[in-house]
């Protein structure tokens, strides 16, 4: 009787462990350059285990609920997110309204120096938050979404001293391509075959990268076209596809898997 008792005990210390564990969504706020940026640490607390840190940089639209909610999913039990703010706490696109996220992105764009300045202050502020939370600084990446894909891979192109980055149907234009000189991490690059909008630079990119030092690949997913890891899409350009999905965040666990053990 009392063995039976010590096991219900159990069970419902179990229990009341798993229902404590939960996502945590804590503020990350930093400034720059006279801006102030919000960003967010995304990560399970149900074990205090280090694991790897991935800076995350969303589509066009930016920080909001279908960017926190991927972030949860990619995150799970492997990795603590810092789900980055690129543009500054002020611009928030909603959405829906490409017209907002176009005039988001385009002094980014226009100032290729200031989009890489971003992004790697992004990644101080991830290291910074070992100090509280489960990350492994020995274990670091990044990995972004459309025009997220083109801040990680700008990341790559600064010289930061990580093991990975990967970009999902990201841009692939560099405004200097003697900058993958710098390069240091391994560059997983995952773009639809028939996306209109990244692939005309497909070439250039390959050619870029050869130049390079890096451990690189890049993936061209038959049938897909832009956006196909973004749930809300549906346009006839810029549309989500389970499939390319779900294949290019296997392609990507495997990825960092390697980078992270220092395997080619």
């Amino acid at each position: 009787m009392r063995i039976a008792r010590l096991c219900c005990l159990l069970l419902l210390a179990g229990s009341s462990f798993a229902i404590q564990a939960k996502m945590v969504h804590r503020s990350v706020d930093w400034t720059l350059d006279g801006t102030r940026f919000h960003s967010v640490l995304v990560y399970d607390d149900a074990s205090a285990a280090k694991r790897p840190g991935l800076v995350m940089v969303p589509n066009w639209y930016g920080l909001n609920d279908a960017a926190l909610k991927k972030a949860e999913m990619i995150a799970g039990r492997d990795y603590v997110i810092l789900l980055t703010d690129m543009y500054g706490a002020s611009v928030r696109p909603q959405q829906g309204h490409a017209d907002q996220a176009q005039a988001a992105i385009k002094p980014l764009y226009g100032n290729r120096a200031l989009m890489r300045k971003r992004i790697n202050e992004a990644l101080t502020q991830l290291k910074a938050q070992a100090a509280t939370a489960p990350i492994d600084k020995a274990r670091l990446a990044a990995i972004g979404f459309c025009f997220g894909g083109t801040a990680v891979l700008d990341l790559a192109r600064s010289g930061a001293d990580i093991a990975a980055v990967v970009s999902f149907h990201g841009g692939l234009s560099t405004d200097d391509p003697a900058l993958a000189r710098h390069i240091k991490a391994s560059v997983l690059a995952m773009n639809g075959a028939d996306d209109k909008g990244t692939m005309p630079d497909a070439d250039k990119f390959m050619d870029e990268m050869r130049g390079s030092p890096a451990d690189w690949e890049f993936v061209v997913i038959g049938h897909a076209v832009h956006c196909f890891t973004e749930v809300d899409e549906h346009s006839p350009g810029c549309r989500y596809d389970a499939r390319a999905a779900a294949r290019s965040y296997r392609l990507m666990h495997d990825w960092l898997d390697h980078a992270f053990a220092g395997k080619p």
